[in-house]
This record gives structure tokens, sequence and C-alpha cells, in this order.
């Protein structure tokens, strides 16, 4: 039969256990929120590569839209609009552009009984209804969101307004039409082909391809995760994120080029 003082006993030694169990918890709890955030504040920073517009900014940043992409892919596993939306939020990272939400271009579209651009005249119409300087029109070529992912691109950028030429008084006569998949085209033709043309195909068995990938999530993920940078490879979402920033730096390259060279024609040309 237990006695009076052996329960006490019994009693006394099982607080101690408890309260010494209920301590150790505490601190491992302590150790595990001290350790969560010195990894946050010893979490390393890097900021992405920065687009930049070639455009004259003294009056504002210059306005794009994106008419909705068209699906020619051969997949109905994706629509036009979904790389639609990409490529705007893609445009709204480019220091010094801004882009029209694809509503608007949508309401436009309706407004002007155009279904689907398909000529200059059709986006230089829509253009100017949006009062837009530039406007992207394109398609979806490829995609295979399977591993490795693949999505192709074109994107034809025209320019609406003299606030995307070097100058207004260019000699037509020196410029030309250049049909390749990544071409300039002269200020005095804005109205009749792109300024700008991108066409690519981008597959992730590419080792470039991969490269450029890298390149892309940095500053862009987290670095502690597993995946790292190759968590855009696992997302066939966040591929096409990638897909379309591709297109735009692409896009915003060849402009800087075309704006370099109508400058340094006209710079040439007697006076």
């Amino acid at each position: 039969m237990t006695t009076a003082p052996t329960m006490l006993k019994l009693r006394h030694a099982h607080s101690i256990v408890r309260a010494g169990f209920l301590s150790l918890l505490a601190l491992l709890l302590s150790q595990s929120l001290l350790a969560c955030d010195s990894g946050h504040k010893d979490r390393s920073l890097t900021p992405p590569r920065v687009l930049v517009a070639p455009y004259d900014s003294v009056h504002g940043e210059t306005l794009w839209a994106v008419a909705p992409l068209r699906n020619e892919s051969g997949t109905t596993l994706i629509s036009g609009f979904e790389i639609t939306d990409k490529v705007i939020l893609a445009v709204e990272e480019v220091r010094g552009l801004r882009c029209l939400p694809l509503n608007r271009v949508i309401e436009a579209m309706r407004s002007l009984e155009i279904q689907t651009v398909r000529t200059p005249d059709d986006a230089r119409r829509l253009a100017s209804a949006l009062g837009a300087d530039g406007l992207i029109v394109g398609s979806v070529t490829a995609y295979d969101p399977y591993n490795p992912p693949k999505i192709g691109l074109v994107l034809a950028l025209y320019a609406a307004s003299a606030s995307m030429t070097a100058a207004s008084d260019l000699d037509p006569r020196s410029l030309s039409v250049q049909p390749t998949d990544s071409s300039a085209s002269g200020a005095a033709n804005r109205n009749r082909v792109p300024a700008s043309v991108v066409s690519q195909v981008l597959d992730a068995a590419n080792h470039q391809v991969l490269m450029d990938v890298k390149a892309y999530a940095q500053g862009r993920h987290d670095d502690r995760s597993a995946l790292g940078w190759e968590v855009y490879l696992e997302s066939m979402d966040r591929y096409a994120q990638f897909a379309a920033h591709h297109a735009v730096d692409r896009l915003v390259q060849n402009e800087w080029l075309r704006l370099t060279n109508e400058t340094g024609r006209q710079a040439q040309a007697p006076h």
C-alpha cells in the first residue's frame, strides 16, 4: 500500500520531470525560431537585370499595347490570352515603358470590329484608337509543357508615333526592310512594316536556353529552395514567364539597334 509521503514524492518527481520537459521544449522552439530568423537575415538578395527602353523620356514613358497573341502551336493546352498577359507583364518591367492592360485592347478591338490583328492597317488603327506609341502583334508557335519544356513565340512591334523614332525627317530611300528573325526597319515605314521582329523557340534541352533561364532567375527566386533557379523549368507557367521576358528583352535590344542606326544615318546624310 502506497503511503502518503510516497505519493507526495511521486507527485513532486512528476512535476520536476514535467517542468524539465517543458523547459527543454521551450529551449528547442526558441533555438528553432532564432535559426529561422538568422537564416532570413543572412539571406543574400540579388536584384534582377533591368531592361531599359531606348526612347526619349523627356515627355514621359512610352506607351505600348499588346494585341492578343494567336495560338498557332497546334495544341489546346493554352490560350493566347495566357501568354499575352505574361508579355504585358514583361513590358511593364522595362524601365521607360508602360503597357496597357489586355482588357483595354480587347475593348478597342471590339469597337473597331477587329477580330484578329493581321495587317499593318489593323495595327495602325488599333494603336491609334488606344493612343499607344507602339503595338505588339504576335503568336505562340510552339508549346510543350513536358520535361524539357518548349515554347515558341513570334512578336512584331509596330511603331505608331514619332516618340519611337530617332528623328522625324529621315530619308525613306536610306531605309530598307530586313526579312530576318530579328530585324529592324525605318521610321518612315513604321505604318507598313514592324519596327522590330523577334522569332524564337526556347527548348529547355538546349544548354544556351538553360543558361538564359539561370540568368533570368537571378534575383527572382528563393536561393534557399531545393530547386534553386531550376524552379523555372519545373513549372510551365514560370517557364512561359521566362519566355515572354526573353522575347521582350530581344525586342528592346532590337529597338536600341534600330534607333542607333537611324541616328547614324541621319548624321551622315547631307544637309
